[in-house]
């Protein structure tokens, strides 16, 4: 296999066989990455996806009842793929992009155990960088925007999530992260800043206006209505006529219910992409 690209070509994209070589490139190298690198890339990450959800939680702010229910989660996905688009230009090591290391090792390019690590290592990263950007958000007092209506939205989010059965939330785990990987795949196909964008933003949106569950996301959405309904004042429950009592799901059990199934159906959708593009374009075939 060639460890270099042609020059580029008139539409400046790399084919489909390419993306497949240059995903089992990036695959060994995030595989051998040294571990204080991957985890400070890591916690990168888990902010901007962080930063991410936060720009969604906005943007859904008040939109209930006042917009169809499609352009509200049309209107947070565009939101949201902000975070994806400053890990895959900004350079980050996010967990649920990362299931696409399976192609390396199919191609006995990374050790299973490697890529096994490298996983954890960057949920772990992913987790402290979202908590950053939540512990951020409400020490700027963020939930307040809209007449607590920011709040509002970020306790109805994270109640919902926390509340999901384990079969549907691994389902949905598995429907997002294909989407996921999918803008990640064809990131790795686009040579400058501005096609990455392109092709980044409508599968990211998509995942969110079909409002399926990706792991990162809720390590932030989660613990921000946990944030939210812990310190809240008397004032916030008033004005958007709410009660914590309501959001009991909103809290650290919610986000342990939630993550589990949730990072396993990522994992899966991730490496069912991965495994089928190697199948396609990577696999020896018996004519040589």
């Amino acid at each position: 296999m060639p460890d270099q690209d042609p020059p580029p070509g008139p539409a400046d994209l790399r084919p489909p066989e390419r993306i497949a070589e240059a995903a089992t490139r990036a695959g060994v190298k995030k595989a051998t990455l040294d571990w204080p690198v991957l985890a400070v890339l890591g916690v990168l990450a888990g902010l901007y996806i962080g930063l991410g959800g936060l720009f969604s939680t906005v943007a859904l702010a008040g939109a209930e009842g006042a917009m169809p229910h499609g352009a509200a989660r049309l209107l947070a996905g565009l939101a949201f793929s902000l975070g994806l688009v400053l890990v895959v230009v900004g350079g980050a090591e996010l967990f649920t992009g990362n299931t696409l290391l399976v192609v390396a090792w199919a191609e006995d390019r990374a050790r299973l155990r490697d890529i096994g690590a490298a996983w954890a290592l960057a949920w772990g990263a992913n987790l402290l960088g979202a908590l950053a950007a939540v512990g951020l958000a409400l020490a700027a007092g963020v939930p307040a925007m809209g007449e607590g209506a920011v709040g509002a939205a970020a306790l109805k989010a994270a109640q919902a999530k926390g509340a999901l059965p384990f079969g549907q939330a691994f389902a949905s785990g598995v429907l997002a992260n294909i989407l996921v990987c999918l803008a990640v795949w064809m990131a790795w196909g686009a040579r400058s800043a501005a096609d990455k964008v392109l092709v980044v933003v409508p599968p990211v949106a998509a995942f969110v206006a079909l409002n399926v569950e990706h792991s990162v996301a809720n390590m932030a959405l989660i613990p921000l209505g946990w944030g939210v309904r812990a310190t809240a004042d008397a004032g916030f429950w008033a004005a958007t006529g709410l009660s914590p009592a309501a959001f009991g799901e909103a809290g650290p059990g919610g986000l342990v219910a939630n993550l589990v199934p949730v990072t396993l159906g990522n994992l899966l959708g991730g490496v069912m992409v991965g495994v089928a593009y190697w199948f396609a374009y990577l696999r020896p075939r018996p004519d040589g």
